[in-house]
């Protein structure tokens, strides 16, 4: 009973970590041409 509760808690830390990936590689696509802007900008005046 304890080890499928384990597993159990496993899984689900797992699928919450993908969701986290999934959320932030998404907003990266989103606002990777602002991304840019901005390095390039601190680039610039550096």
């Amino acid at each position: 009973m304890l080890l499928r509760s384990k597993g159990q808690g496993l899984a689900e830390y797992a699928l919450i970590l993908a969701l986290i990936a999934i959320l932030a590689i998404t907003a990266l696509l989103f606002l990777s041409g602002q991304i840019n802007t901005i390095l390039s900008t601190i680039g610039k005046n550096l």
